[in-house]
């Protein structure tokens, strides 16, 4: 089959990858995001599926739309079978879904009608789902509302982040992809309509959200600081100083919240609406994300500070 890929981040790279180990297919354009800056030179920077495309000499196709009619007509003229997309970032207009002979299929890190739209995997892990999953879905004009093609469970561990949970999906969704294309060069694909009733959307992240509320419970204070991690990480600060939480836990003690209980080489422990929550790994601005004993040595903590109690 002729295939168009259309994807953007080091998740759609992973099916990328996979689809170019596949036999008796041919990628024959791709289609990525503009080059953005990044960094803290702020140069302009290719995505991974750019860099991968170039290293297979693909043909790329970087446009700020697909709404023109001049990029349409350059798909059309590629004839391809099917376009795949996963995390592209631009929208697919109804007259580009229409160009491929089976039409458009995308990846999505979720399962489907569970958290539709941009941000699935931390929502999940906000959330406390105990499983997520990989959808294979055919397109069409609404968001994330296609018939489902293929569906793949994963568990959601109580260590996961976003980070490990998102390369364990990645993964899963490259393998997924390249089953779904085999079943559909067979003919035994079955579409099936998505359950309305079970309907969920996973709103795009933002940094203010990331900011700890301490009148919240530990429990999902833990979840928060698991779900925002890398990006945009849960943050809170003491005495003016911004302080940024990459791995805590949830406890039961009790206490005014935001005032810290005690610490120990373990972590700085604090209390929180409900409960209490260690915080065990942290970074200050300039600094390396360290473990709490060692960030203290920096930043001295003791009992009785107060950490900051505003919400975003």
């Amino acid at each position: 089959m002729k295939i168009i890929f259309a994807g953007t981040p080091p998740f759609a790279a992973v099916a990328l990858s996979a689809l170019l180990g596949m036999e008796h297919h041919q990628i024959v354009a791709v289609l990525t995001q503009p080059d953005r800056p990044s960094g803290r030179g702020m140069k302009q920077t290719a995505s991974p599926v750019k860099e991968l495309a170039q290293q297979h000499g693909i043909s790329l196709l970087q446009p700020d739309t697909l709404k023109a009619e001049s990029i349409q007509q350059l798909l059309r003229e590629l004839q391809a079978d099917v376009m795949v997309v996963a995390a592209y970032g631009l929208i697919l207009p109804l007259a580009v879904l229409q160009i491929p002979r089976f039409g458009c299929l995308n990846i999505h890190a979720s399962l489907l009608p569970r958290w539709r739209g941009a941000a699935p995997i931390q929502r999940a892990i906000l959330a406390g789902d105990s499983e997520t999953g990989i959808t294979i879905m055919q397109m069409d004009a609404g968001l994330d509302t296609g018939n489902m093609l293929l569906q793949k469970h994963c568990p959601i561990t109580l260590d996961d982040t976003t980070q490990t949970l998102h390369d364990r999906l990645a993964v899963l969704g490259a393998e997924s992809i390249v089953e779904t294309l085999q079943l559909l060069e067979l003919g035994k694909l079955h579409p099936q309509k998505q359950d309305e009733s079970r309907t969920c959307y996973a709103a795009k992240l933002n940094k203010a959200e990331a900011r700890i509320d301490w009148g919240r419970p530990a429990s999902e204070l833990a979840r928060a600081v698991r779900a925002y991690n890398p990006f945009p990480a849960a943050h809170t600060e003491l005495n003016g100083t911004p302080i940024k939480v990459w791995r805590a836990s949830a406890d039961s003690k009790t206490g005014l919240p935001g005032t810290v209980l005690a610490t120990s080489r373990a972590g700085i422990e604090v209390a929180c609406g409900e409960g209490s929550l260690v915080l065990e790994m942290l970074q200050k601005p300039g600094g390396k994300v360290v473990p709490a004993a060692q960030f203290m040595q920096g930043l001295p903590i003791t009992a009785g500070d107060r950490f900051g109690t505003n919400p975003a």
